[in-house]
């Protein structure tokens, strides 16, 4: 009998389920972990063109179990895709079912050794950053051997080498290149210890990663192995944190800069300052020519990415600004530059009234990189690819967003918040839409949050966009109410009511997207209903996105830990 990948590893997965109590008697080991399922029932609706996956039916599952011993660690997680929710994951296609993440780590001293898959992350990860975002489906994990190692206090060094899970057919496949990287920091107030007696405290770190693909390609003689370091230095004191990192990477042609032989680097600055009741934060970077991937011919910008370039703009929790219009850092050119302030007016004072008064306001700019073509279309310059001013930003803007928030105690049982955004938002660059114009919009967002009793609440949000590209004006209206500790139920409804004479006369037809939820929570378990429809939208974790594509049906979503 043939065994399929998913059978060859379940036994594994399966003795570890079966003999978890006993080895809990053990020496005091422990087995602990969670199980998270997301099922939709897909609906026709042809009025927002919805997706109707041919099954009727999706559903992803996850489940973690690790076994802890002392000194000792192992784990496993079992996927399901069967078929994987429409729009999942990001990048390349997961099907079947499988063990996807394995590992078994030891601890001895100082020494900690971990094989099979891990995450990593070096400085803030401009050069190195294995991690997942299941919900995005991003998941580049490594698959090989890690070991970290502390000879002396407040220095840590880290090496590993292997490869990146690319996707997921009944097992995790890996990736054809293969990763390698070291890292060294250091925190001279640890390092010193009795003799360091500031507040202060300066860490400096220094990392080196290369990736290694055999060339095959019959025309251009490509790198086979690719390195790029990175040094950073964090000096913290009481009220300040100051933080730059500078990478480098060698020329890498690839499919996303357009096989062009030409360095990389990145600078990150950012400085924060914070007393009782004031908070400042200022930062700017440059990225040109970053995207680092072990494949060079990787399919997607979501697979195989080595390196994360995080991005400088505000992460915002509300629908609309979340899903229509949220920015991603552009690798490959970009100069971009935030500024955050939080203060809040104490109680008693005419602003702060009997209960306090905050206030945030937030502004972030993204521009392109000022750069200069070399060489004709058939001059052996034109595989520089171009000249850049780096950080410089160019004459493209990709993206601004001023918004400024007001929240405030009323009374001893409601509290409101008041959002106002202005956004510029260039969709051809952000979203890959060529021939789209820029979109200005303004949203204006009125959450509330009233206390009937310690165990029942009610939060609501009232939410409008307007602009005259795109889709047009949305209004949103959401209202959650929780019964503690166990019962919650939501309405929400989207509607996209144009506003605009332009879009209209394009035949664009004005839209309500309503939604219900009921949920349920007891100890570790929670379950959730969700019946109503999806608009079509981005879905962003960490600057991180990806494409959702409409819908109408039921949902439901479970989550267990132990």
């Amino acid at each position: 009998m043939r065994i399929t990948p998913a059978l060859k590893h379940g036994p594994i997965l399966l003795s570890l389920l079966l003999n978890a109590p006993e080895l809990a008697a053990q020496d005091g080991g422990q087995v602990h972990g969670n199980f998270s399922s997301d099922i939709q029932y897909y609906n026709e609706d042809s009025a927002i063109g919805a997706v109707v996956l041919p099954q009727k039916m999706g559903a992803n599952a996850w489940a973690n179990l690790i076994y802890t011993n002392g000194a000792f660690e192992a784990g496993g997680r079992f996927e399901s895709y069967t078929p994987p929710l429409a729009g999942y994951p990001a990048g390349l296609p997961y099907s079947g079912s499988g063990v996807g993440f394995r590992y078994a780590r030891y601890t001895m001293s100082d020494l900690e050794v971990t094989v099979g898959n891990f995450f990593e992350q070096f400085g803030q990860g401009m050069i190195f950053r294995s991690y997942e975002e299941r919900y995005l489906g991003v998941d580049n994990a490594m698959d090989g051997i890690r070991v970290k190692y502390r000879p002396v206090p407040g220095l840590m060094l880290k090496g590993f080498v292997g490869q990146q899970r690319l996707n997921f057919a009944n097992e995790a496949v890996k990736g054809p290149g293969t990763v390698r990287g070291f890292d060294a920091e250091i925190s001279l107030s640890e390092f010193f210890d009795s003799t360091w007696t500031s507040a202060n405290n300066l860490i400096l770190g220094g990392s080196f990663v290369s990736k290694y693909q055999e060339d095959r390609d019959p025309l251009l003689e490509l790198p086979e192995n690719v390195g790029a370091y990175a040094v950073r230095a964090n000096f913290t004191t009481p009220k300040w944190n100051l933080y730059a990192e500078y990478a480098y990477k060698i020329n890498d042609p690839n499919n996303k800069n357009g096989f062009i032989y030409k360095d990389g680097q990145g600078l990150l600055l950012n400085a924060t300052y914070s007393v009782k009741g004031f908070g400042l934060s200022l930062g700017a970077h440059s990225f040109d020519n970053m995207f680092y991937q072990s494949d060079r011919s990787a399919a997607t910008p979501f697979d195989l990415n080595i390196n994360f370039l995080p991005p400088l703009a505000k992460q915002h929790t509300y629908n609309l600004p979340a899903t229509l219009y949220p920015y991603a850092t552009q690798p490959n050119s970009e100069w971009a530059a935030q500024g955050e302030l939080f203060y809040k007016w104490k109680k008693g004072t005419a602003i702060g009234g009997k209960y306090g008064t905050k206030i945030a306001l937030n502004a972030s700019l993204a521009y392109s990189q000022d750069t200069t073509r070399l060489g004709a279309v058939d001059d052996t310059t034109a595989r520089k690819g171009y000249r850049s001013e780096f950080f410089t930003p160019g004459d493209r803007r990709y993206f601004q967003d001023i918004n400024v928030e007001l929240r405030k105690k009323v009374s001893e049982h409601w509290e409101l918040a008041l959002t106002y955004l202005n956004v510029a938002y260039d969709i051809d660059i952000i979203q890959g839409k060529p021939g789209k114009s820029v979109i200005y919009t303004d949203m204006f967002i009125l959450e509330g949050l009233h206390n009937f009793s310690d165990r029942t609440s009610l939060r609501f949000e009232l939410q409008h966009l307007s602009t005259k590209q795109d889709q047009g004006n949305w209004a949103t209206a959401l209202a959650e109410l929780t019964f503690s500790p166990h019962w919650f139920v939501a309405a929400m409804d989207q509607y996209n009511y144009i506003g605009s004479p332009e879009l209209e006369a394009k035949g664009q037809e004005q839209l309500h997207y309503p939604i219900g939820s009921v949920g349920y929570i007891r100890g570790g378990n929670r379950f959730q209903m969700n019946y109503g429809r999806q608009r079509a939208g981005i879905f962003c974790v960490g600057g991180v996105c990806r494409q959702v594509p409409a819908a109408n049906g039921l949902t439901l979503s479970i989550t267990s830990t132990f």
